[in-house]
């Protein structure tokens, strides 16, 4: 979610509809962009891989200038779980059989060296973000989930990770069998970042919100079009979640989830540990003691976006579950969040595109991107430094492993082609105001064209071309978040029309369109 506008009022659902980090954390104010500027490196995107990037830069004497669309840490960062583990589910022996040893290898060291990294960056920033080494686990609960935990245990070890087999766990409901990872972490991630952020400004590096990129040119030098002015700079790393700019066709390569968490305050003593049972839909839980009291933070209901039940269903199921594995006293928070999982489960970290010398990338984390953020980060700085890194073929844009992700990418493809065809093609009733009572949306028929229409709980009816600038596909209804959100590639819109997530860029249109035999701009007019 891009910023708090879009939440919505879900006043039947318990919880504050935000974050916790958001309330154990100082907000930004950065200024915006205003006019031109030149630094060595220009970084899109202020979540971690982002802050990252430019932190490293900066340490190593770079000018650098970050900008974000919104506040820093609010959108995709700002709704993790914050795990710090190199425990991604069961992924070391599907590595192993895919990308290969060495390949695997690299994948497990980055990560666990992502641990460490914000470890001894912690300790050297003295940095108040709750930083504690746990263990993670991935676990089952039907007994056929036996040998796939024996062979990723296995495979782990043989990569050298903390991997140990376990068939019981201080999960009060029963697991059959588990992976445990020693020596994990979990943290605050906003106080960490801040840290990292407020450590940027200085020497002409800059820190800029407010301010939209509107496009990226690569050359010598590069240049950032905003709307607030120009950024002109020999490299630029573009971690916009999902790239802005995508000659590289990874809307191909990228399918689009979102999910659910709930902060939970419980009865008795949280779980130590962090676990993941990663049965479709998946469930997470994590602790998070607040003042000496007893929460966790518990995941769940993942789906593509944009598809599939109602958003507020996905929290009443996820609640449901928490309350029948746990003695839960209060739900005191709940939000959404969304991931981008690459089809062969490794994230793009490196050039955008093989033509292009100086645009860089990291996207596709799959909901792992504390670790993967963190050594993206990393990594494309010793990129544009001209260092050496060890993990940089395993995360590689221009890999090809059909093998890992031909039956994903033909099936990721033929959704979108689907829904791109079949949506257009759907028989819509035409725009009405008599149609929609109050917090009720849809998508409607004007002048042939469709529109998404919104009735707010004051009666205002705002209605946006329903048509994603992306691709072309059709927009539908989120209630839980009260956006517009894309079924093929995962973009989503405010009420207004205004992008949340990308990969699109632009706004939905404003379409003014006849009905009930008035003209007017409905995104305006109150009925």
């Amino acid at each position: 979610m891009g910023n708090d506008s879009a939440t919505g009022d879900t006043n039947e659902l318990a919880g504050r509809h935000k974050p916790i980090w958001f309330d154990t954390s100082p907000q930004t104010e950065y200024a915006a962009l205003d006019g031109e500027l030149r630094v060595d490196t220009a970084v899109v995107g202020g979540g971690i891989a982002g802050i990252t990037t430019a932190f490293e830069l900066r340490n190593a004497g770079q000018s650098v200038a970050l900008l974000d669309r919104n506040r820093i840490l609010r959108s995709v960062t700002g709704h993790t779980t914050a795990k710090l583990t190199s425990l991604h589910g069961l992924i070391y022996a599907h590595l192993c059989d895919h990308f290969g040893q060495q390949h695997a290898r690299q994948y497990a060291g980055a990560n666990e060296a992502a641990i460490d990294g914000i470890e001894a960056t912690v300790r050297e920033h003295d940095i108040d973000c709750g930083f504690v080494r746990t263990p993670a686990y991935t676990y089952v609960e039907s007994e056929d989930g036996h040998q796939k935990i024996r062979e990723e245990v296995e495979a782990a070890r043989n990569l050298g990770l903390p991997a140990t087999y376990v068939e019981s766990t201080e999960l009060p409901y029963d697991a059959e069998a588990a992976v445990e990872f020693a020596n994990q972490a979990r943290f605050q991630p906003r106080k960490y970042l801040l840290e990292l952020a407020r450590r940027i400004p200085g020497g002409n590096s800059h820190i800029f919100e407010e301010t939209t990129v509107q496009d990226v040119t690569d050359g010598t030098p590069c240049r950032v079009q905003t709307d607030r002015g120009e950024v002109v700079a020999r490299d630029v790393v573009i971690a916009t979640h999902f790239p802005i700019r995508d000659p590289a066709l990874y809307f191909t390569r990228l399918s689009p989830k979102r999910s659910y968490v709930l902060g939970a305050r419980l009865a008795a003593a949280p779980p130590e540990g962090m676990y993941y049972d990663p049965e479709e839909p998946y469930f997470s839980v994590r602790p998070h003691p607040v003042d000496g009291e007893s929460m966790v933070l518990i995941g769940g209901q993942n789906h593509r976006t944009g598809q599939g039940d109602s958003t507020k269903e996905r929290y009443r199921r996820l609640e449901q579950q928490a309350r029948e594995r746990f003695d839960i006293e209060s739900i005191e928070y709940q939000w959404a969040t969304q991931d981008y999982v690459a089809i062969d489960r490794v994230p793009f970290v490196g050039r955008l595109a093989p033509q292009m010398c100086h645009l860089y990338v990291a996207t596709g984390f799959g909901g792992w991107g504390m670790t993967n953020g963190t050594a993206a980060g990393r990594l494309l700085s010793d990129l544009i430094l001209g260092r050496e890194n060890p993990y940089r073929s395993v995360y590689r844009p221009a890999r090809l492993q059909l093998g890992a992700s031909l039956g994903r990418l033909l099936s990721h493809n033929t959704h979108a082609a689907k829904h791109l065809i079949g949506d257009r093609t759907e028989r819509r009733p035409r725009l009405d105001r008599s149609r929609l009572a109050r917090g009720e949306a849809a998508v409607f028929t004007a002048q042939d064209e469709p529109v998404a229409a919104y009735r707010d709980e004051g009666g205002e009816l705002h209605a946006v071309s329903a048509v994603c600038p992306h691709m072309g596909c059709l927009v539908s209804w989120n209630d839980g978040e009260q956006s517009w959100d894309c079924p093929c590639h995962g973009s989503r819109f405010d009420i207004d029309g205004t992008v949340l997530d990308t990969p699109a860029v632009d706004d939905l249109d404003h379409p003014d369109h006849t009905y009930d035999g008035d003209r007017s701009n409905t995104s305006e007019r109150r009925l």
